[in-house]
């Protein structure tokens, strides 16, 4: 069967830069799928997009669709006719459902069958079918029309290039009728371009100042920003979605290198930088220290024989920018940091828990109470507290959100604060995101933990809980943060004792019977997707859980002591063992004797058994008061002999009431040791 390359070219008044990959991969996705749906095979696929158009090629397409046959089984011949040999209604309904006559059906066989051949259409004849039914499936939120048209897309279109082999295919799609001339560079070259054939699409646009292939542009204008920085000395700063997002706006990209007056470097770098970057597209750039250099990255879409005037043309764009943000940063100095407090008592944090000024009174006091617990300084944490949110009223963070908690550590500095207090003030919001970075400081991570702990209590004591995928106040995200602090930078807090002491701060405004349980259940909880990511068998998690250890540290050190017991030999079948002794703990009548008697013993495997639990709780008690679990469960795998000859040789539920209680009690030491780590027994 023959086979030729297809070409598919949409274009357009410019795409929205942003959905300009998802578009294309879309595209492409929904013409894949219309090919395999048709049965035609092909051989390579790929997709080109630019700010003007979108474009498929398909190499080595077959020219025509495969014929094929249609079985379908009826029912079976005896609920086909009655005893006369007349045709029921299953056989009439057959037949009608397949659209034929009774006599075309095959009645020989023991069901009734219809056969049918279809022949294959030429591909020519499907592709406009399979390319109208892709674009209208695109992701686009907000369809438009333009002119008088009644036909809705992304963006107005303006041509449309049809191609299978050297052949248009005749059809009109979207108001355009296929033909085989695409447009070039929309001011290098406005005229018509035509593609010569479908593989000769790139190397024709190229000619007429189009790079079509995103992957080109995104590599020329990486490698090439990369060149301008280094002969700056500096790095540019390139995020991946800024590059999208660049790579998505230029047909024809030229990096150049603008600069701006160094007075603005006395501004906050992270304002200059957000702006330049979310509102003009730059590529900023830092020295060796990370400092901001006063130059930046434009990528113009045009070769200019004068790019000079593109860099000054920039730089005067960028300028009263700067100036915006340098204004913001001096009228914020001109009074204290402190002072900005009193706006925020008049801004509402949640209407039932009060204004944000509140948030900040009560964090400053939990974080005096947690810094000391994990070895900072309760008055640092407390200033850090009540500074936390007074950025939030600053001009600088009113123009541009994201420099919260920075904004506040440059003020702080400004006024003379200590460090580390100028440092919490953004170290609270962390970590942004998962995986991201943790506050380096003590008092940072008391006034990160205090914040995320009160908006738990509070949200949680007003009955806001998380459901489902709302989660307005972010709690998993706040959860998932303390449990981080807390762990990854081994800080040993009692989340029993803060919870308790959050609650205790919103007095009346919350709910608090049951309060400080729900909301450490719902940190606890988070644990378990933590541990699942990291490979960790849930059965371990739930049997450190069985013993709710209120700190997140502790409870970490069980879980990874725990997986390390599961690898010994002994680990299974103690966890059988822990599991037996824990159901016949739970039946046995009356309360359990806490000491263990030698003369109720009758067999020399009780003696092994109590000897060996005496020599391992003297062995590991001082290990589970250093929290060497690791060492106190290896310590234990022991007993694994003693305890099998034990339950070999030994009936537990003796007919001496006292000599059965004797076992039992010997089985609650047992049981106990094991418990000093974690339920075992959930284990099996």
């Amino acid at each position: 069967m023959s086979a030729q390359d297809f070409l598919v070219e949409l274009g357009t008044e410019e795409l929205p830069p942003k959905a300009l990959n998802t578009l294309a991969d879309a595209f492409l996705a929904g013409i894949e799928k219309g090919l395999q749906t048709a049965g035609l095979n092909f051989e390579t696929k790929h997709v080109y997009a630019a700010p003007r158009r979108l474009a498929v090629l398909i190499t080595g397409l077959a020219t025509q669709q495969p014929d094929r046959s249609i079985n379908l089984d009826g029912p079976p011949r005896q609920a086909a006719f009655d005893a006369d040999g007349n045709p029921t209604q299953a056989a009439l309904g057959f037949a009608k459902k397949c659209g034929v006559d009774l006599s075309e059906i095959d009645q020989s066989g023991p069901k009734l069958r219809y056969s049918q051949s279809i022949k294959g259409k030429p591909t020519a004849s499907l592709l406009p079918t399979i390319v109208e039914d892709s674009l209208n499936d695109l992701p686009i939120p907000k369809r438009m029309r333009w002119a008088a048209r009644k036909e809705e897309f992304v963006r107005p279109t303006q041509w449309l290039v049809m191609l299978l082999g050297d052949q248009v295919i005749d059809c009109t799609i979207l108001a355009q009728k296929a033909g085989r001339d695409s447009r070039g560079h929309r001011f290098h070259h406005p005229q018509s371009v035509r593609i010569t054939s479908p593989a000769n699409y790139l190397a024709d646009l190229r000619a007429a100042y189009v790079l079509a292939d995103a992957n080109e542009r995104r590599e020329l204008i990486s490698k090439r920003t990369e060149e301008l920085a280094t002969r700056q000395e500096g790095t540019a700063i390139v995020p991946p979605n800024l590059l999208d997002e660049v790579t998505a706006l230029v047909e024809w990209p030229v990096p150049l290198v603008c600069s701006f007056e160094e007075r603005f470097l006395e501004v906050p770098q992270e304002a200059l930088i957000t702006t330049m970057q979310d509102n003009q597209k730059y590529f900023c750039l830092l020295d060796a220290d990370g400092k901001l250099l006063p130059r930046f990255i434009t990528v113009a879409n045009i070769e200019s024989k004068d790019p000079q005037q593109i860099i000054a043309g920039n730089e005067k764009v960028v300028r009263p920018r700067l100036t915006d943000a340098e204004f913001f940063f001096k009228q914020d100095k001109k009074q204290p940091l402190e002072s900005f407090n009193e706006r925020l008592q008049n801004v509402v944090f949640q209407e039932k828990l009060g204004s944000v000024y509140d948030k900040a009174e009560r964090v400053s006091k939990l974080a005096a109470f947690i810094a000391p617990r994990i070895g900072g300084d309760a008055q640092r944490a407390a200033r850090a507290g009540i500074l936390s949110k007074c950025d939030l009223s600053t001009e600088m963070v009113g123009e541009f959100p994201e420099m919260q908690g920075i904004a506040g550590y440059y003020y702080a500095l400004n006024d003379g604060e200590p460090q580390d207090v100028a440092l919490a003030l953004n170290e609270q919001y962390m970590p942004r995101g998962a995986g991201a970075e943790l506050p380096t400081t003590l008092t940072g991570a008391a006034v990160a933990i205090a914040d995320k702990l009160d908006t738990l209590v509070g949200i949680f004591g007003i009955g806001m809980l998380p459901t489902g995928s709302k989660d307005p106040y972010a709690l998993r995200r706040a959860a998932l943060g303390v449990l981080r602090i807390l762990i990854d930078k081994q800080l040993d807090l009692d989340l029993n004792d803060a919870v308790a002491f959050a609650v205790n701060a919103f007095g009346s405004k919350v709910k608090a019977a049951g309060l400080a349980d729900a909301v450490l259940e719902f940190i606890f909880d988070r644990l378990r997707a933590r541990y699942e990511d990291e490979g960790v068998d849930v059965a371990t998690y739930l049997s450190v859980r069985a013993l709710k250890p209120g700190s997140a540290l502790d409870f970490d050190q069980r879980v990874q002591a725990v997986q390390a017991f599961r690898k010994l030999p002994e680990a299974a079948a103690l966890a059988a063992v822990n599991k037996r002794v824990s159901n016949l703990l739970s039946k046995a009548e009356g309360n359990i004797a806490a000491t263990v008697e030698a003369k109720y013993f009758d067999n020399a495997n009780e003696f092994s058994l109590y000897s060996a639990i005496q020599q391992a709780d003297q062995a590991v008690q001082p290990m589970a008061a250093a929290r060497q679990y690791s060492e106190t469960l290896a310590r234990l795998a022991a007993l694994r002999e003693p305890v099998d000859a034990f339950f070999e040789a030994v009936m537990v539920n003796a007919e001496d009431a006292s000599v059965r209680a004797n076992r039992y009690a010997l089985l609650a030491r047992l049981r106990g040791l094991f418990l000093g780590v974690a339920d075992i027994s959930l284990l099996g």
